[in-house]
């Protein structure tokens, strides 16, 4: 019985090809969209979790609160002191492990390189996290003082085929380290990913850190702490002792200002999205989104199958009929029905795993991702997979199959199906259905598009174009006149400034600031940023002043108690002038001195964040990046001087820089994937519901043949026709744009409060979404309607 359901189900395949060519195109189309997706969520859902121990680590994170209670800076680090004390207060937690981000410059011989992922790590790493030690013993590899690991990658890169274990490698022409061991880097599903591991031990010699540092500093929360606990422990148990453990070993009101949170390891990459992270992550919001149009779009197909299918069920009532007038019973029919939703669901799938094999490097090419079709090869997936094509085939065909089956035998030799098709309630909510996710998709993109423009040319407060950075290590600061001066004399340099941090980055840096209450200085209530600068970092970046002066080398005692705020910081401080605050006394940290300027606001931190309150003042000692501003002339003569000087300089360290509008692209990259991925899919939506109203307008034709021929007949033209024709189409989009556009007037509101500072959802991206759906929908059934309305009426009406 299968053989003989095939068997005609292959025949009816072949015999109608038009219906289905686009059948399984659109199928396929669908699936492939699918397991795209799918593939896209799996890797997002995946990370972190090839560690053994990934659901018993935790990260320990740290946030500090104002004095109105409010989140002033919230850390996926802590400080140094926070690891041992918590392992010896609470003896449930089995292992902590810290580790410090310290970037540096590695040379080997003749190979010099800067290399980022470089961590310091304490030596009971490997009973925390899952790392495969290739060379060397992983229980002693960072237990001495300056030893060091190479990622397998990196080992090949300085060593070549020689083999490391021994060998002595020069940091920051500093301090020489001597290599214990190699790993394989960790997956790429890993929220961290580090090349090299330096023994902790390292960080007590004063040279590197300090082991006083290690023991007290609570102001340095730069270290990654991770805590193993037993299986089972509830977390929260911890956190909330954490207010008294710290009151008792900062001080008796540290509770109040800084508060201990813990998350699962495998929480990491899509929910935490604090002030400072190792790398950038990701989002669950993004899952849930890509996972809705993943199905949004396999509906959309399913939709099609049951458009086109209904549109020849006309011609096919007929043999319904004669195979119930001979004895099928209605279940025979229904499987019969089934089998060949079944069989182009399965045809369609294998062209979608080829269209898969095509755009997968495109995918990875938008995603910046390392995804492979060899994936689809995991059990569970086959089996998601198996349970997809079957869940297709069942839904596409159920509606054609319980629908076709139900005629009987005598109305359908009388003629009269054809009036119960036409009014096919169901075709037309599919059809309205169909193109309102399409609609919501253009709009989204629409919203997208605009706020990457909106970002594009919003003004920030400063120039950020030709401006080059350079990281200017410890060496700098000593002889940096002398650099300024070489760099300067190039005429395409118009000025070079210092500074500790730089525009795009965030702002992590605060104190306690002291403004004037009475007689005395007093602690202030709001939680103000710092940012040192020197004299010479706010004209390279022209940013304007709103009131007094810059530092200036003619006030030497603006290097050790001069203040220059920024226009939020003095609305916030009670100033309701900028020019009042000039001269005023003022405190932070440690300082006591008086503001010499007041700088007009400008946007540090990307438009997600609000401008911040910020005092900058010149802290020559400790300004890491050094800005050059490069005038549009000739840059690449600009970038040989810097380059030249650089190497005269540093003769060890080797000339590496950025551009700081690239480092500003860089912060609006998930959004302007999002606005690629969502446009493509858009447009893969909008297709593929094209054809099924290329498949309904088709089935209206057929049905309506008769009176197409009785119209023309009677002298209707062909113009008249097609309007007939399209009127009941286009009041579908219509309908299906109404219902989309309160529902994506909803959903991109909610996501342009993601930014601080966003463009609006206006009338105009709906009217827009409307014209492109009705253009691209009459355009479609106009083809269909045109040919219909050009036949020959004798034919029409023979045709009955």
């Amino acid at each position: 019985m299968l053989q003989n359901y095939l068997k005609i189900s292959l025949r009816n395949l072949l015999k109608h090809k038009a219906f289905s060519m686009i059948n399984i195109s659109g199928v396929a189309i669908g699936l492939a969209c699918f397991l795209l997706l799918s593939l896209y969520v799996k890797d997002e859902l995946s990370y972190d979790r090839f560690h053994t121990n990934a659901e018993r680590i935790y990260r320990l994170s740290r946030t500090f609160i104002s004095k109105d209670g409010t989140e002033s800076l919230r850390l996926g680090q802590a400080a140094p002191p926070f690891g041992p004390l918590i392992k010896q207060d609470f003896q449930e937690v089995e292992e902590v492990v810290r580790l410090l981000d310290i970037g540096a410059n590695l040379r080997y011989g003749e190979k010099n390189f800067n290399e980022d992922d470089l961590f310091a790590a304490e030596q009971n790493i490997f009973k925390v996290f899952s790392f495969d030690v290739k060379l060397g013993n992983p229980q002693t590899a960072l237990v001495n003082p300056f030893s060091i690991m190479f990622s397998r990658p990196m080992a090949e890169k300085y060593f070549g085929k020689e083999n490391p274990l021994g060998k002595i490698i020069r940091m920051d022409n500093q301090l020489d380290y001597t290599v214990t061991g190699v790993f394989e880097p960790l997956p790429a599903q890993s929220h961290f990913h580090p090349q090299f591991l330096v023994s902790f031990s390292t960080l007590n010699d004063s040279r590197v850190y300090g082991a006083e540092g290690l023991r007290t500093n609570w102001g340095n929360n730069s270290f990654s702490t991770f805590l193993l606990l037993p299986k089972g422990y509830d977390a929260q148990k911890l956190v909330k002792a954490f207010p008294a453990f710290q009151n008792k070993h900062i001080d008796a009101n540290a509770s109040s200002y800084s508060r201990l949170d813990l998350m699962k390891l495998t929480d990491i990459h899509l929910h935490s999205h604090l002030d400072s992270e190792l790398e950038a992550n990701g989002d669950i919001q993004y899952v849930y989104l890509f996972s809705a149009i993943a199905m949004f779009i396999l509906l959309i197909a399913c939709i099609n199958y049951m458009n086109l299918a209904t549109a020849k069920s006309a011609t096919r009532a007929k043999e319904v009929g004669m195979r119930k007038v001979i004895g099928a019973v209605r279940h025979q029919l229904v499987r019969q029905f089934l089998s060949e939703s079944m069989l182009l669901v399965v045809v369609s799938l294998f062209f979608a795993v080829v269209l898969v094999t095509l755009c997968l490097p495109l995918l990875n090419e938008f995603t910046q991702k390392q995804l492979s079709f060899n994936a689809l090869l995991d059990p569970v997936f086959l089996s998601i997979l198996l349970g997809i094509t079957l869940f297709t085939g069942l839904i596409a065909g159920s509606y054609p199959a319980f629908f076709m089956t139900s005629f009987h035998p005598l109305s359908v030799f009388k003629g009269k199906v054809s009036s119960a098709l036409k009014n096919g309630k169901l075709r037309q909510v599919l059809v309205v259905t169909q193109f309102a996710i399409a609609v919501v998709l253009i709009v989204s993109t629409t919203v997208v598009y605009k706020q990457m423009q909106y970002v594009q040319n919003y003004k920030l407060g400063y120039s950020k174009d030709q401006v080059l950075l350079l990281r200017a290590g410890g060496d700098s600061a000593v002889n940096y006149e002398s650099i300024r001066q070489q760099l300067k004399s190039n005429s395409n340099i118009v000025e070079v400034g210092r500074s500790s941090r730089i525009p795009s980055g965030r702002l992590l840096d605060s104190w306690e600031a002291y403004v004037m209450k009475g007689d005395s200085l007093a602690p202030a209530d709001i939680n103000i940023k710092s940012l040192g600068i020197d004299e010479d970092f706010i004209p390279t970046y022209k940013i304007e002043m709103a009131a007094g002066r810059n530092f200036s080398r003619d006030f030497p005692t603006d290097k050790t108690n001069g203040f220059i705020l920024n226009e939020t910081a003095v609305k916030l401080l009670g100033w309701n002038n900028p020019a009042d605050a000039i001269g005023a006394r003022f405190g932070y940290g440690e300082i006591r001195g008086q503001i010499v300027g007041v700088t007009k606001d400008y946007h540090f931190e990307s438009l997600h964040q609000k401008v911040s309150p910020v005092v900058m003042f010149a802290q020559h000692g400790r300004l890491g990046w050094m800005s050059v501003k490069i005038s549009g002339g000739n840059l690449k003569n600009a970038l040989a001087h810097v380059e030249s000087v650089w190497t005269r300089q540093f003769p060890g360290i080797p000339f590496s820089y950025e551009f700081l509008d690239q480092r500003f692209g860089n912060l609006y990259a998930r959004e302007q994937t999002q606005q690629l991925l969502f446009g493509i899919f858009a447009g893969i939506a909008i297709f593929i519901s094209c054809l099924g109203l290329l498949g309904l307008s088709m089935f209206m034709a057929e049905i309506r043949t008769k009176e197409i021929g009785v119209r023309k007949v009677l002298g209707a033209s062909v113009t008249s026709l097609v309007i007939m024709l399209s009127n009941d189409f286009l009041k579908l989009v219509i309908i299906a744009i109404l219902i989309a556009s309160p529902i994506a007037w909803y959903a991109m509101t909610n996501w342009l409060q993601e930014f601080a500072y966003h463009t609006s959802v206006n009338i105009g991206v709906f009217i827009f979404a409307g014209v492109v759906s009705i253009a691209i929908a009459l355009f479609t059934v106009s083809f269909q309607s045109v040919r219909a309305a050009l036949m020959n009426p004798v034919k029409s009406l023979k045709s009955e």
